[in-house]
């Protein structure tokens, strides 16, 4: 289990999360229900074991800061022997929607949803896991069934590319930091 707490004077934000639980429980209540809803069915097609609380000044600032502490949190669980790479695409009634994910340390944000909010949402995770992050709406025009198939194809993406297969995916080998 990772545990990553982030405070700020508008925010205060715990996330505990363990990658590949056997049997994920989730919880997640940060005061905005929709968002919940939406950080809930990413760590649920993740397949990971999630608890959220959250508080803070404004929504805005509320959903980024969760944002960033769950991907701080995927960053910090994410196995050295990790797949890596993950791609899943997710019908959702008029939405279909593809992402593709990259754990390989470099962040970057291509995508955008029609929700700027979660677009937002999207790339401050991405930045914060330290991954590569594309988002493509296919097609849709409900923005709540297109934001919800991302938040599930981030998701299913994370729960390939999370796998521990025993062995690093690079021919680079294994990145390590020293710090003086």
């Amino acid at each position: 289990m990772t545990t990553v707490r982030r405070t700020t004077n508008e925010t205060d934000v715990t996330v505990e999360l363990e990658v590949g639980a056997t049997s994920p429980a989730i919880s997640v209540d940060t005061t905005d229900a929709f968002f919940d809803h939406m950080v809930a069915t990413l760590a649920r097609y993740a397949g990971c074991s999630l608890t959220v609380r959250a508080t803070g000044d404004l929504p805005h600032h509320l959903v980024e800061d969760v944002a960033i502490t769950l991907g701080r949190a995927v960053a910090e669980a994410t196995p050295a022997t990790c797949t890596r790479y993950g791609t899943a695409t997710i019908p959702m009634d008029d939405a279909l929607v593809t992402a593709s994910v990259d754990l390989g340390g470099r962040a970057f944000w291509g995508g955008a949803v029609p929700d700027a909010t979660y677009d937002h949402v999207l790339r401050s995770f991405a930045q914060a896991a330290g991954a590569t992050l594309h988002v493509v709406v296919v097609r849709g025009e409900d923005p709540h069934h297109v934001t919800e198939a991302a938040c599930k194809a981030v998701g299913l993406a994370l729960r390939h590319a999370l796998a521990d297969d025993g062995a690093v995916f690079s021919t680079k080998g294994s990145v390590r930091w020293e710090v003086g």
